[in-house]
């Protein structure tokens, strides 16, 4: 058991030269400007004092249009205790991550590719002994966290982050930005830049000297600019250019052709689809600055008819609206009265054959629901229009865009407009396709042209290869062919960018490609939404968690070698060691435990600590009947002595419950009855009464004051001020339910998607909620999701195992349980194979001709009938709830007694995951018996502002006449005890 430990967060305000350009600048207001993003932040849980930016060192080099920058930081803890860092960073289009490092022992250790959710798993696995790892991620879009740990007590931690970008032309000039407000309280400031090309420099004040130096020019300077920003420009090449790259025993290339076409405005259609993202993520964008843009698109379209569809947690029916000479005032006003709220869908809709194109108006986070974007038809094309920045998933907006013949259009500020209408309204030379001799895998960068530049990127076959680059510029087909040779100009760029544009061509469909995308991020060490980079302290850690290191490889492969011989053995005992828990359970099952009136208790065990007695918590596991001693000893929870039980009570009446205000939610889920009668064993029937709940919070109040028409509505009136509260949408979803108001319900619910896409805990909560809801095949997906980030925790396969039950599909349901019962898992998960055996033989006894147990372990395959069953399990990592159960008796059930007289049974206690705790019973005696959840306390912030329960009632569990109710409910505080319900046996 542990007690809860308050956390506060402190912060670095650091604003990395890897945002939107407009970070650091002044922000411009008017109707086509987007709110620039908050700066990013190193987020620092319990530090009393915040961490200081004590040094920056930053290291740039361009070459041609591309850049590489390293950034180097040190940070000082002030503090009396050591803290794990967090930081938070957008990066701009065009940018990608090329490696960090952590100082390990004083000097850098790079990163290592790393499977996403292996990495995070390590990570936290090593936190939890104090070690020193590291992780970079992707998070939603292009966001990205770093999170590092330990920053020592009064001591320093280095960091260094290396990005790459192409950089962007103006005016025939490549232009390169790097915001440096980051640094302006570093304690020691220096920045040194490279370029082949003289430098041209804007707004620097005598501290910048520009020198020439070996093969180019240098820029230093000594402290951050007074404007928070390096702004400069070096010449673009009118000529192709050519670089090389050998990596891995391969040589890649890179080519930069100049296309000097001009635009042309393309023809638009007569009748256009609107696809409007409605969801909850839509309020960060620009809505002026769209509502702008379509201005210019509509008056340039004259007469078109449009097909409106808004984007939420699910499709909304198609709406027709027509502009005529440019006038689209009625399609404008429906836009402007959009109601923001809810998870985004991709699918849901059906394409038009006679709609020429759609305009996607969104930022690509698609979260919700199991169908992908719609194929288009072969003449339809995309263009997906992102004024969100790196609040989007621009990755996946440009290859929906670009697989449909259309592109994306994105645009940050006031001045960007011009430039988003022209790519938007016109169209200029365009790659068809590339011929290479000597070369293949050629991919590009785009099939247009940007700021007037191509770029194709390829793997070098022979010494000299032969590009031919086959374009449509207006109505005129035309090819261009540019030469490369293995003696081009080295860069570090063209394999990285290769990779880069490879895995961009497989994002339009995430979910189907996720294997190719996470083997091109582990190959080249590219972060994407499935790979991460890592440091690990010891070269023990990388043969444990078996990660190539970046060094030290023969040792490496001897050690993984050594441990591969034992691994087969390692997974034989596990299986035996969950054999040996399920025979025992067998044991417990097949004895015939007394069903009368309790004994005199044996006397309890005072052992002396420190010279004080104190009652000793492991030995008071069970009472132990004198009559049945022998057979009890056999059982894993045989006692050592006994705890004297409490008296024999009757049970307290629903009426007599605990007070409400002990509890913060209950959700009931079943018929609107609130009792169901089931066929229990041995012939008795067995009842299940929940204890009924409403929220007493003020908004609670007026929402379930209000007629069902108005909820909704009062709903969006209250969201701004609980807008980051989970507990606030499974409320307002609960009342609006009560209500009859399903659809809506599912909408407010479905924006737990939204809060944080990477939060597990979140996304349990909704995935549970959606199918108390009786709404499986929108909790499916949810709980994939959630496999795909926490592999390592045993839940994540029975919670998607029970989903694939509720929705039919019952030899995965089997299969997943399964996974439970055979991986070896943490300690922190005692017991839970019992629990998921238990579920997969029942689920295999209630569907025998729809499940094949062929693969299960023979030991394993046996179903156990239950009268009464109940489960509870919980949301928040690192915590510790108890479930308790009082029988007729008197006795109850509970971690410190974990055998009653009758035979009632619980599980091992969970102290540091997220259960589940079970309660068994086979044959109970009549009589109530009463289930409370209590909240012994936890080790780690709780991401609902409460912990979330989930209790699973059962009578006839395993059997004909099994009938279940689940219950949701929150619990705020350690110490709390909560009644759910009872069961009636009769």
């Amino acid at each position: 058991m542990t007690s809860r430990l308050p956390a506060t967060l402190a912060g670095l305000l650091l604003a990395l030269p890897t945002g939107l350009a407009a970070i650091g600048q002044p922000h411009v207001r008017g109707d086509v400007t987007a709110p620039p993003p908050a700066p990013p932040l190193l987020l620092v849980r319990g530090a009393e004092t915040p961490i200081r930016l004590e040094s920056a060192q930053i290291d740039a080099e361009l070459s041609g249009g591309l850049a590489h920058t390293a950034i180097e930081l040190v940070f000082r803890n002030p503090n009396h205790r050591a803290l794990e860092g967090e930081l938070q960073f957008p990066l701009r289009d065009g940018q990608q991550i090329d490696g960090f490092a952590l100082d390990i022992d004083g000097k850098l250790r790079p990163a290592v590719p790393v499977p996403k959710d292996k990495g995070r798993a390590v990570f936290e696995q090593i936190e939890r002994r104090g070690a020193d790892p590291a992780l970079l991620e992707r998070t939603a879009g292009n966001q990205f966290k770093l999170r590092i740990y330990p920053i020592p007590a009064q001591g320093t931690r280095r960091v260094r982050l290396e990005l790459r970008e192409a950089l962007r032309r103006d005016g025939g000039r490549w232009r390169f930005e790097l915001p440096l407000a980051f640094a302006a309280d570093a304690g020691r400031f220096d920045l040194q830049l490279r370029s082949a090309e003289q430098p041209r420099a804007e707004g620097l004040s005598g501290d910048a000297r520009i020198d020439k130096a070996k093969g180019g020019y240098r820029l230093s300077l000594a402290r951050a600019p007074a404007g928070g920003a390096l702004a400069l420009s070096v010449p673009a090449a009118a000529k192709p250019r050519t670089y090389v790259q050998d990596y891995a025993g391969e040589r890649y290339f890179l080519a930069e052709v100049p296309l000097p076409g001009a635009s042309a405005p393309r023809p638009l259609p007569a009748v256009v689809g609107l696809l409007w993202d409605s969801s909850a993520s839509g309020r960060k964008r620009d809505h002026a600055s769209e509502l702008a843009l379509l201005d210019r698109y509509f008056r340039r379209a004259g007469n078109v008819e449009v097909s409106l569809i808004r984007l939420r947690d699910r499709a909304e029916a198609p709406r027709a609206f027509r502009v005529a000479n440019g006038d689209w005032s009625a399609l404008r006003r429906e836009l402007d009265s959009t109601v923001y709220d809810g998870a985004s869908a991709a699918g849901g809709w059906a394409p038009r054959a006679d709609i020429g194109e759609y305009l996607l108006v969104g930022d690509g986070l698609f979260n919700f629901g199991a169908e992908g974007f719609p194929k288009l038809g072969a003449q339809q094309r995309l263009y997906a229009l992102n004024s969100a920045g790196a609040n989007a998933d621009a990755v996946r907006l440009s290859a929906l865009a670009q697989g449909a013949g259309g592109r994306l259009v994105s645009w940050q500020r006031a001045g960007e407009l011009d430039r988003a209408a022209a790519e938007l309204l016109e169209d200029g030379p365009r790659l068809l396709r590339v011929e290479a001799l000597g070369a293949d895998q050629v991919v590009a960068a785009a099939p247009f042209a940007q700021d007037g530049m191509l770029r194709v990127a390829g793997h070098l076959r022979d010494s000299r290869a032969e590009l031919t680059l086959h374009l449509l510029d207006g109505n005129v087909l035309h090819s261009e062919r540019v030469a490369v040779d293995a003696d081009s100009a080295a860069s570090a760029f063209p394999a990285r960018l290769w990779a880069d544009w490879s895995i961009a061509a497989l994002e339009a469909e995430p979910e189907l490609n996720r294997a190719a995308i996470a083997r091109l991020g582990q190959r080249f060490g590219v972060v994407t939404g499935e790979t991460s980079l890592i440091v690990l302290d010891s070269l023990a850690d990388y043969v444990r968690y078996d990660i190539a290191p970046p060094d030290g490889q023969d040792e490496f492969l001897r050690l993984k070698a050594a441990q591969a011989s034992e691994r087969d053995s390692v997974r034989k005992a596990s299986l035996d060691r969950v054999a040996g828990l399920y025979a025992r359970r067998i044991d417990w099952w097949q004895r015939d435990w007394p069903k009368g009136a309790l004994p005199p208790p044996p006397k309890s065990v005072v052992v002396a600590t420190g010279g004080h007695p104190t009652r000793r918590r492991a030995q008071r596991e069970a009472y132990a009947p004198g009559e049945a001693a022998d057979a009890a000893a056999t059982l894993p929870d045989a006692p050592i002595a006994a705890a004297p039980p409490p008296a024999p009570a009757p049970a307290e009446p629903l009426a007599e419950m605990r007070r409400a205000d002990d509890i913060d939610a209950i959700t009931v889920v079943g018929d609107e009855a609130r009792k169901a009668v089931a066929e229990g064993e041995g012939a008795r029937h067995a009842s299940i009464a929940l204890q009924p709940w409403q929220p007493d919070s003020p908004y609670a109040r007026r929402l379930r004051a209000a007629p069902a028409e108005q909820v909704y509505r009062l709903y969006l009136d209250e969201r701004d001020s609980h807008a980051a509260s989970t507990a606030f949408y499974l409320d307002v979803a609960d009342v609006l339910e009560e209500k009859g108001q399903h659809a809506l319900a599912l909408r407010v619910l479905s924006n737990l998607a939204e809060l944080d896409l990477e939060n597990r805990h979140i996304l349990r909560v909704l995935g549970y909620r959606l199918l108390q809801a009786n709404e499986p095949a929108l909790a499916l997906p949810v709980f994939e999701r959630v496999l795909s980030l926490a592999e390592e925790e045993p839940q994540s396969f029975r919670d998607l195992g029970l989903a694939y039950a509720a929705a039919g599909q019952y030899q995965r349901a089997v299969d997943n349980l399964y996974e439970v019962a055979q991986r070896d898992w943490d300690a922190r998960f005692p017991g839970i194979e019992e629990i998921a055996l238990a579920e997969l033989n029942a689920i295999a006894a209630a569907h025998p001709g729809q499940t094949d147990l062929s693969r299960v372990d023979p030991r394993l395959r046996r179903n156990l009938p239950l009268g009464l069953r109940a489960v509870l399990s919980w949301d928040s990592d690192n915590s510790d709830m108890d479930l308790w159960v009082t029988d007729p008796n008197g006795e109850k059930c509970y971690y410190s007694h974990k055998l009653t007289y009758q035979g009632g049974r619980i599980t091992d206690d969970f102290t540091g995951g997220y259960g589940p705790e079970e309660f068994s019973l086979r044959t109970p005696k009549p009589g109530k018996y009463k289930v409370e959840a209590n909240f012994f306390g936890d080790r780690q912030q709780l991401v609902t502002g409460a912990t979330t329960l989930q209790l699973w009632l059962s009578t006839g569990f395993g059997g004909a006449g099994q009938v279940d109710r689940k219950v949701t409910l929150r619990l705020k505080n350690a110490k709390e005890t909560v009644l759910v319900g009872e069961f009636e046996v009769k």
